[in-house]
């Protein structure tokens, strides 16, 4: 018994210590997010940046498909306001304005709180998803905050604060742009990471019909974020048929 208690006690120890490292380690590579200086000259290169990526012709896209870090597969009616989620064996259907819809588990419909939670997940990936696939045209949302911030290279970084909306209002994120301001990466201040600063890469940018620019690949550290099946239509029966068909 006593061995038994020195060894609980021993493994405890340790987990507290690894805690600690961990804590450590977090505590060594965040970094507080910069000042910013607001005003006209950050609105205008936000402006820059936005026609860098053809904002306008995004605004006229009606109904694109995609597929999320190689699990979410995404028809997002934006004309319509729905989206459909397919995510292994669930699929998810609902307004995006309203968050109405239903969910199905293996062909299955579900009900109750199984159904409300499928809802809000899909909702709350559906917020993560479509904002990775072009949130440079998101910079003039209501209730952002643009600022000029210096960065290591010596040019003029573009933060975006989003004070309301989405599923975790207060983020903010620092664009690090080309010579064309088309961006090349950023770095975030974001409440789903324990650190702040962590950088992002904005690659493989592909130009969609009708002249918008989308990157499709993230270097998040060892981690990469991709895009895939990337596809625009005006109507959803063009591009994916009998998506939104009730079961």
């Amino acid at each position: 018994m006593r061995l038994l208690r020195a060894l609980l006690k021993a493994a405890l120890g340790l987990v507290a210590l690894l805690l600690l490292a961990v804590a450590g380690g977090c505590l060594w590579l965040h970094e507080p997010r910069p000042d910013g200086t607001p005003g006209a000259d950050a609105d205008a290169l936000a402006r820059r940046m936005m026609a860098a990526v053809d904002a306008d012709a995004w605004s006229r896209v009606r109904v694109v498909q995609f597929t999320f870090g190689g699990r979410n597969r995404w028809v997002w009616d934006r004309a319509g306001q729905r989206a459909w989620l397919r995510q292994g064996e669930l699929d998810v259907r609902f307004y995006t304005d309203t968050r109405d819809g239903y969910a199905l588990k293996r062909g299955r419909r579900l009900a109750g709180p199984y159904a409300e939670r499928a809802l809000e997940d899909a909702w709350a990936q559906f917020c993560n998803d479509t904002f990775w696939l072009n949130p440079v045209v998101k910079a003039f949302d209501m209730g952002t905050e643009r600022l000029l911030v210096p960065t290591d290279d010596g040019r003029a970084g573009l933060m975006v604060r989003y004070l309301s909306g989405g599923v975790t209002p207060g983020d903010a994120y620092v664009w690090r742009l080309d010579d064309a301001a088309r961006p090349v990466a950023w770095r975030m201040w974001v409440k789903v990471l324990p650190v702040g600063g962590v950088e992002a890469s904005w690659d493989g940018w592909t130009q969609l019909p009708g002249g918008a620019w989308v990157s499709t690949r993230h270097a998040v550290g060892p981690v990469d974020l991709t895009l895939t099946d990337l596809a625009v239509a005006d109507d959803v029966e063009a591009l994916a048929p009998g998506v939104f068909s009730r079961p």
